[in-house]
């Protein structure tokens, strides 16, 4: 009898491993295509099959696929990033398997689109504009008010996405998108949003069912990088079957319902605006905190029906947990980090992981890639829960020294630098705490 298997388009740098894990508990073989496995470090560390190809083309796809049949029994194919999702939907349409429709996700994965769809269903969205160069920002900008977002149109992460307060940061902001800095999947395509202002929110949905909803914090403006996460939110009941209430209206506007859907909200004065619906399971430590909160596994649920099995999504336990993530004030280089031992030794301290290494050099893109680590806690309320992190984080602090200069000779200048630089140690609060120079 043939082994059964799980396909695993690209992997991904937080989620992945958990994947590989799933499956591996699910008596599945883990096998990941990837244009570049190396970007992957648990593949080589697990030792997990992997088959380089190019996951850009579907053609290439359906052979590898097809040679692996002749020796695995491949049970499903699934993927955690959103770029191929549309291509894990046409690979099991192609060998017969259960997955997600291409084309909504495709038209999910377009925001413009995507905003179009909800707005004619009736879903409250910012107000709107497409550009394609610098005059249509601008004006678009104009016309709907500042301060406005500015993002790529087709992107994920918030890569490329910025808070602009006046015309200068627009026409900032559109030179660096316009400009060769950004890296563009599609052609290059600029969204114009009303800035949407209150607390964030968003829901984990599996198939037609909200499993849950959490609450989050980004740090500090322009940008929008994660900050902080808990579930479950400090909502009443009517405001929670609100979220519910537009999370499946987002779903019928778009034609999903199969698998996982992640949604973003903003609470404003009008109540609950949808910020972006993504047609996946929710990234970074999400999965992880539904697990701990109510002992749903959302990636292992999602493995079941990705190769035909029921899934349960039945709550187990009603837990609060919560992730601070760990994110420099500055650039250069990561001189060292500590204090993971003493913070895992706190009861109800779940995980803590750092993302980098000592000698790594820190350069700030304004999205997820300026997180270095996490904390994550669990406790029976949301009391106890910020308390554990606020004194978990409190114990990890790390050094960031400037990067070496090079002088008029083109001969590096470092020695001449202050060595070492100020220690940068985050709170809850989002602010260094005062350890000094040294």
């Amino acid at each position: 009898m043939k082994r059964r298997a799980l396909i695993m388009l690209e992997g991904h740098a937080r989620t992945g491993l958990l994947f590989v894990q799933a499956a591996q508990r699910l008596g599945l073989h883990p096998i990941t295509l990837s244009t570049d496995p190396a970007s992957y470090d648990y593949l080589a560390a697990e030792s997990i099959e992997t088959i380089r190809v190019d996951t850009d083309n579907l053609d290439a796809l359906i052979h590898e696929c097809s040679r692996l049949r002749a020796t695995y029994d491949i049970a499903g194919i699934t993927a955690a990033e959103e770029e191929v999702y549309a291509t894990v939907g046409k690979l099991c349409r192609h060998f017969n398997l259960p997955g997600p429709n291409p084309a909504s996700i495709e038209r999910c994965c377009d925001k413009f689109v995507q905003r179009r769809l909800l707005a004619e269903a009736g879903v409250p969205v910012p107000a709107y504009r497409l550009a394609a160069n610098a005059t249509d920002v601008e004006s678009c900008a104009v016309e709907i008010g500042l301060p406005v977002i500015l993002k790529p149109a087709v992107g994920t992460g918030s890569s490329g996405v910025r808070l602009c307060r006046n015309v200068e940061e627009v026409a900032e902001h559109t030179a660096f998108l316009l400009g060769g800095k950004h890296l563009w999947r599609t052609s290059p395509r600029i969204l114009v949003e009303e800035f949407a202002q209150g607390p964030y929110y968003s829901a984990d949905v599996m198939g037609n069912e909200v499993v849950a909803i959490a609450a989050a914090e980004f740090g500090a403006p322009p940008h929008f990088v994660f900050r902080a996460c808990s579930y479950p939110p400090q909502l009443g009941n009517d405001a929670y079957e609100r979220l519910v209430d537009v999370a499946l209206k987002c779903l019928l506007a778009l034609g999903l319902g199969w698998g996982p859907t992640n949604i973003e909200f903003r609470w404003t004065k009008r109540g609950p605006v949808v910020i972006e619906v993504n047609p996946r399971l929710g990234g970074g430590t999400g999965p992880q905190l539904v697990r701990l909160a109510y002992g749903v596994d959302l990636i292992a649920e999602h493995i079941k029906l990705v190769i035909g099995q029921g899934w349960n999504l039945r709550k187990k336990r009603s837990q609060t947990a919560a992730v601070q993530y760990l994110i420099p004030d500055r650039d250069g280089i990561l001189d060292w980090i500590d204090g993971d031992g003493r913070t895992t030794a706190i009861p109800g301290v779940s995980e803590v992981k750092f993302y980098v290494d000592p000698k790594t050099p820190i350069m700030r893109k304004g999205d997820h890639r300026d997180r270095i680590g996490h904390v994550i806690a669990v406790s029976p309320n949301s009391a106890q829960t910020e308390a554990l992190l606020q004194r978990a984080v409190d114990l990890i602090s790390w050094s960031i020294s400037p990067f070496p200069t090079l002088d008029k000779q083109g001969q590096s200048a470092a020695h001449r630098l202050p060595a070492p630089t100020e220690v940068a140690r985050t709170s809850p609060a989002g602010k260094p705490a005062d350890r000094g120079a040294t």
